[in-house]
C-alpha cells in the first residue's frame, strides 16, 4: 500500500473503507470504460491514470471495459486506437479486458427482474412525449399512461422488444422510481430502447440496447468493481445508480461505489470527443491524429511523452470543482521531460548569411561538439564549420537596444561550440534590407581548448552553409483561443495559423534523426520526427513545444 502518490478524497474514502473492513487492500477493484466512439483526448488520461493508480496504490485490480452499448456510433477502429494509447501511457491490464456488450444476456435478466418486481414497465409513448413528460427543474413529471400496466404484461412486451417485434422508437422500457424527484434523472429514466442495429463485437442479433444509466452500474456491479471513479458530471446520476444496484438481489450485499472527481479542462485546447469529430471528418485536421489536437494519438505523434503527462496529470491532482488548467503548464512538464533526453542540434529558423573574411576559401574543419552539454554521456557529435554559416536573423540588431549581446555592427560574440567571431561590417540590399554580414573569427578561441583570455556576454547557434540540409517543419499554434469557443460555430473560428509550414536549416546530424526521435533545435524548441511523415535519411518535423514559457511550477 506504499505510494508516492498525493493524497486526496478518494485515497481518503478507499482508507476509510479498508480501515472499517470492508475491503481489504488486494481487494480493490477499479476500472476504465471508455466508450468506443472516437479517440482518447486527454482529459481521458486523467481519468484513466486515476483508475489505474489507485488500484496500483492498494494492489488491487484495473479493468479496462469498453461501454460499447451504443452500436450506432462505435467502431473497431476506435477500439484498437484506445488501446494503443492506454498502453503508450503505461497501463496494464493483463487479463482484465471488459465489454458491456459480453453482458448482454446478463443485462436482460436484470432487466426482467426489475419488471418481476414491478420496479420496470414498457412504454409505447415516444421520445420526444417521455421527454416532455420529465417536467422540469421546478415541476415535477407526468407519469406515463402506461406506467401501470400489469407485471405478466410488461414481461411479454419486453420479451418482444428483445425478439424484434417492434420498430425502433416504438417502445421503450423505464425503471419505475419517481416522477416527482427533485433529481430528474430519478423520473422514470430509459432502461432499454429498441434499435435494430447490428453489433460490432456480438455474435447474437440484439433488437434492444441498454441505456447508460442502466448499463453503467449493472457492469460495475457484475466485475465487483469497489470505487467507480467518475468526472463530476455523473454526480446527479449517483442516485439512480444506487436505485439499481438497491433493487438487484444479487448485488445489495457490497455495491460499487460511485465518486466523483473534477475533469480536466485546458486553456486554448478543444476536448469534446464530438467536437475533435467533427474536426476529423470535415477535413479540418489531418485525422484523429493531427498534432494540433487534444486527443492521445496526437500528443504523441507530435512528441508529448508519457511520463511527461503522468507528471502533469499527477501536478494537478484531484479536485471535487472542474476548473481549467493553463496549457502552459502541462508545456512545463514536457520541456522537464524532454531536457535530459534529447540531442541537441543547430537549426536555423530564419537565416542570415555571414561571411568569415578572415577563414580560408573552401577550407571545411569539423568541430566536435557535445550532444547535450548537461548528459555527457550522449557523448560528442561532429558539426562542420566553413567561411560561410547562417545564423538566425534576430540574432543581429543594426542599432542595439539595452542589454542586446548578440551580433550588432563592432560586437563580438561566440558561435556555439565553435569560435568567437565580430561583425565588421554589414551588406544591405538596394531596398536596405541586410542581406549579409562580414565577419571575422578568432582562432585562438576555439570551443574546448581550455581558451580563458577576454569573455563575450552572447552565444549564438549557427549552420555552415555548404553542409547544412533543409528540413521541413511544422509549427503549431493552438487551433482556438480560449474563451473562444462556441459549439455552434468553432469551425469559423479556427485559427488560420495553427499550422505553418516552413522549413529550418540543419546541420547535417539531422539526417540520423529516426521517425518518432524527439530532438532540441537550439533556442527554437523541441520537435518531433513526425512518425507518420518521416522517413529514415528524411525527417519531417513537428514542434512539440517552444523552449520557454511564462509558467512556473508553484513555490512550497
Amino acid at each position: 500500500m506504499e505510494s508516492n502518490e498525493k493524497k486526496n478524497f478518494i485515497i481518503n474514502a478507499i482508507d476509510a473503507d479498508i480501515e472499517s473492513g470492508k475491503y481489504k487492500p488486494e481487494e480493490i477493484v477499479t476500472r476504465f470504460p471508455p466508450e468506443p466512439n472516437g479517440y482518447l483526448h486527454i482529459g481521458h488520461v486523467k481519468a484513466a491514470l486515476l483508475s489505474y493508480g489507485i488500484a496500483k496504490r492498494y494492489g488491487g485490480k484495473f479493468n479496462l471495459r469498453f461501454d460499447d452499448t451504443n452500436p450506432v456510433k462505435e467502431d473497431t477502429e476506435y477500439i484498437e486506437s484506445i488501446q494503443e494509447d492506454l498502453k503508450w501511457l503505461g497501463l496494464d491490464w493483463g487479463d482484465s479486458y471488459k465489454s458491456a456488450s459480453s453482458y448482454f444476456p446478463k443485462m436482460i435478466q436484470y432487466a426482467k427482474e426489475l419488471i418481476s418486481k414491478g420496479l420496470a414497465y414498457v412504454d409505447d409513448q415516444s421520445f420526444e412525449e417521455i421527454r416532455k413528460g420529465r417536467g422540469t427543474l421546478t415541476q415535477p413529471g407526468t407519469e406515463s399512461p402506461y406506467r401501470d400496466r400489469s407485471i405478466e404484461e410488461n414481461q411479454q412486451l419486453f420479451d418482444q422488444m428483445i425478439a424484434g417485434d417492434f420498430e425502433e422508437g416504438s417502445k421503450v422500457l423505464r425503471a419505475k422510481v419517481d416522477m416527482a424527484s427533485p433529481n430528474m434523472n430519478m423520473r422514470d429514466p430509459i432502461i432499454y430502447r429498441v434499435l435494430d442495429s447490428e453489433h460490432h463485437s456480438t455474435d447474437e442479433d440484439w433488437h434492444v440496447y441498454p441505456m447508460y444509466d442502466f448499463a453503467h452500474p449493472v457492469e460495475d456491479a457484475i466485475e465487483g468493481i469497489t470505487h467507480s471513479l467518475c468526472t463530476l458530471e455523473f454526480e446527479d446520476h449517483r442516485p439512480i445508480y444506487d436505485w439499481f444496484l438497491a433493487n438487484l438481489d444479487e448485488f445489495k450485499e457490497k455495491p460499487p461505489v460511485q465518486i466523483e472527481f473534477a475533469k480536466l479542462g485546458l486553456t486554448d485546447t478543444i476536448m469534446g470527443k464530438r467536437y475533435l469529430k467533427q474536426l476529423v471528418e470535415e477535413g479540418v485536421v489531418d485525422g484523429w491524429d493531427d498534432p494540433r489536437l487534444a486527443t492521445v494519438s496526437g500528443l504523441r505523434r507530435r512528441g508529448y511523452t508519457p511520463e511527461a503527462l503522468q507528471a502533469f496529470c499527477e501536478e494537478i491532482g484531484v479536485a471535487k470543482a472542474n476548473s481549467t488548467v493553463d496549457r502552459q503548464m502541462l508545456e512545463h512538464f514536457i520541456r522537464n521531460d524532454l531536457k535530459l533526453k534529447t540531442s541537441r542540434l543547430n537549426v536555423v529558423m530564419d537565416p542570415l548569411k555571414v561571411t568569415i573574411t578572415n577563414w580560408p576559401e573552401g577550407e571545411t574543419e569539423w568541430l566536435e561538439t557535445e550532444t547535450n552539454v548537461d548528459v555527457p554521456e550522449m557523448g560528442m557529435h561532429k558539426v562542420p564549420f566553413g567561411r560561410t554559416l547562417y545564423v538566425e536573423r534576430d540574432d543581429f540588431m543594426e542599432v542595439p537596444v539595452r542589454k542586446y549581446f548578440r551580433l550588432f555592427p563592432g560586437n563580438e560574440v561566440r558561435l556555439r561550440g565553435a569560435y568567437f567571431i565580430r561583425c565588421e561590417e554589414v551588406v544591405k540590399d538596394a531596398d536596405g534590407n541586410v542581406v549579409e554580414l562580414l565577419c571575422t573569427y578568432d582562432p585562438e578561441t576555439k570551443a574546448g581548448t581550455g581558451f580563458t583570455g577576454r569573455k563575450v556576454k552572447g552565444t549564438i547557434h549557427w549552420v555552415e552553409a555548404e553542409n547544412a540540409v533543409k528540413v521541413p517543419v511544422n509549427l503549431y499554434n493552438p487551433l482556438i483561443s480560449d474563451g473562444e469557443f462556441s459549439p455552434d460555430d468553432f469551425i469559423e473560428k479556427i485559427h488560420s495559423d495553427s499550422l505553418v509550414r516552413t522549413e529550418g536549416l540543419a546541420e547535417p546530424r539531422i539526417l540520423e534523426t529516426q521517425p518518432g526521435e524527439k530532438v532540441q533545435f537550439v533556442r527554437n524548441g523541441y520537435f518531433n520526427a513526425d512518425p507518420k511523415y518521416s522517413k529514415p535519411g528524411a525527417p519531417v518535423f513537428d514542434r512539440i513545444v517552444e523552449l520557454k514559457s511564462s509558467w512556473r511550477p508553484p513555490k512550497n
